[in-house]
């Protein structure tokens, strides 16, 4: 599990009910208990950080009192730096404790020289944990030193401070503990890192359920990208919508509003001339390029793929028809675009799906259960177990994504999943699933992988569509579910 993803599932865990501080207290709890595990009481100590990682180590400090340590916590930092409420809370909880009644010492740490050997039998790093961002400042990497330097058992919170929590490796320095005790997953830079700085890794469950890893939420929105303030015209996205036929104009039009809903600078529409007039009508910020003739055609396939040369992202299938020029002209347009692509709608129903196994570049589909027995000749039950395995078995060692819509949306990616549960029936309404296609391609656009742009997609067109229930019933549009993203998509 990666830090960010761990994020998330603090998030989503707090959405479902689940607060911080809970999280905390369990994470602290659990961290005490393991060292009682390893070590028989005596005396400990703590040096914390400003960051959650310190909150978890005054947590501990708390139990191993009543364990019967005796306990010394150092914090490498004056408490008016302290980041979260959370962690703040239990730092004057144990300023409250009576130290004449317990075995308590706590000290500010204000500058490096008072970061001296402590002559403990265990020493905690309860530091920087994830926290960590280049060099290392003081008094935290003389703090390193001394714990190395240090003969006693090491014991480092989450991820030993210096080590980089995603790739394992250790630019400056960090912490070489004899246990890493971690929270809920193991974390990927654990698995990948040199034993000598991690030493024995126990995984302590917190309490945190498997649905607010499982389910994407609230907290799945920490991983839009963060727009570059220096960006210009163009880097932040351009994303071709490929569709449209002679009877229908609306879909390539939402999907390529939606798309610009995602975030994506430019939304480019190439569409046969007979129905370009009419999604130009749509909006003025859509850019529209026309074919020559009434459907697409295996003729306008040059002309496609030289226009998708200049864009990041490629939505195919909204209102394309099914016309058997049409077929031929979508294989061969999966067959050679280079771009990431998202098919949809009609495009499903036409594309030869050994293409999908055979293609290196990223490929999502976003098939209902019709649409996914077309492409793929299996039947979807109303047991979600057994769609989940149906996923996971489709998509293990393949390099598409599947986002099978329904009331649940299921993302699945080469042994990924992720569950969707927003959403309500007011989305029969026809045009949301374009909306979901155009999301997924902008967001693709922006540089998230397929399964990312996906299950962010679904979650994001879901609560949408939520919010118009909330407002108008189930007597809504999907250009009127368009109107909701902005509110869903706004800094958290």
């Amino acid at each position: 599990m990666t830090p960010k993803d761990m994020m998330v599932v603090d998030a989503n865990a707090e959405a479902m009910g689940i607060s911080r501080s809970s999280l905390m207290e369990n994470a602290g709890g659990s961290l005490a208990r393991k060292i009682v595990e390893i070590v028989d009481p005596c005396r400990v100590t703590i040096f914390a950080g400003v960051g959650g990682n310190g909150g978890d180590g005054f947590v501990a400090a708390r139990h191993l009192l009543n364990y019967g340590f005796g306990v010394e916590v150092l914090l490498l930092a004056h408490p008016c730096q302290i980041k979260s409420q959370e962690t703040l809370t239990n730092w004057e909880l144990l300023e409250k404790i009576d130290h004449n009644l317990s075995d308590l010492q706590i000290t500010v740490i204000n500058d490096s020289s008072q970061v001296t050997q402590t002559g403990s039998d265990v020493v905690v790093d309860a530091l920087l944990g994830t926290g960590v961002h280049g060099k290392i400042r003081e008094p935290f990497s003389t703090a390193i030193d001394v714990i190395n330097q240090s003969k006693a058992i090491k014991v480092a919170v989450d991820v030993p401070s210096g080590l980089d929590p995603l790739t394992g490796l250790v630019g400056h320095k960090a912490v070489k503990a004899h246990h890493t005790i971690t929270f809920h997953r193991k974390k990927t830079g654990l698995e990948k890192a040199r034993s000598d700085y991690v030493g024995t890794i126990h995984v302590c469950d917190i309490g945190i359920p498997l649905d607010a890893e499982l389910y994407a939420g609230p907290g799945d929105l920490l991983r839009l990208r963060k727009r570059d303030q220096k960006s210009h015209k163009g880097q932040n996205g351009r994303v071709l919508i490929i569709g449209g036929s002679k009877d229908y104009s609306g879909a390539p039009a939402l999907a390529a509003l939606a798309a610009l809903g995602s975030g994506a600078d430019l939304s480019i529409v190439i569409c046969p001339k007979v129905v370009s007039t009419a999604i130009r009508s749509y909006s003025p910020d859509i850019i529209v390029e026309s074919l020559p003739s009434d459907v697409i055609l295996p003729s306008d396939v040059d002309t496609i793929l030289k226009f998708s040369e200049k864009v990041d992202s490629v939505v195919l299938g909204c209102g394309v028809g099914t016309e058997e020029g049409t077929k031929l002209a979508v294989n061969q347009i999966i067959e050679n675009i280079e771009k990431p692509v998202l098919m949809d709608a009609d495009a499903l129903k036409l594309v030869d799906k050994d293409l999908l196994y055979e293609k290196d570049s990223e490929i999502v589909v976003t098939p209902h259960a019709a649409e996914f027995k077309a492409l793929f000749g299996k039947d979807v039950t109303g047991n979600l177990e057994d769609k989940i395995g149906l996923i996971r078995n489709l998509t293990l060692n393949s390099t598409f994504t599947i986002l099978l819509k329904g009331r649940i949306d299921l993302i699945g990616f080469n042994g990924l999943l992720k569950l969707n549960n927003t959403g309500n029936p007011g989305m029969t309404v026809g045009g949301t699933g374009d909306c979901l296609a155009g999301l997924v391609g902008g967001l693709m656009a922006q540089g998230h992988s397929g399964f990312e742009a996906a299950l962010l997609g679904a979650y994001i067109n879901g609560r949408a569509g939520d919010l118009a229930r909330e407002k108008f019933g189930y007597s809504f549009t999907a250009t009127q579910v368009l109107n909701f993203l902005p509110q869903v998509m706004k800094p958290q």
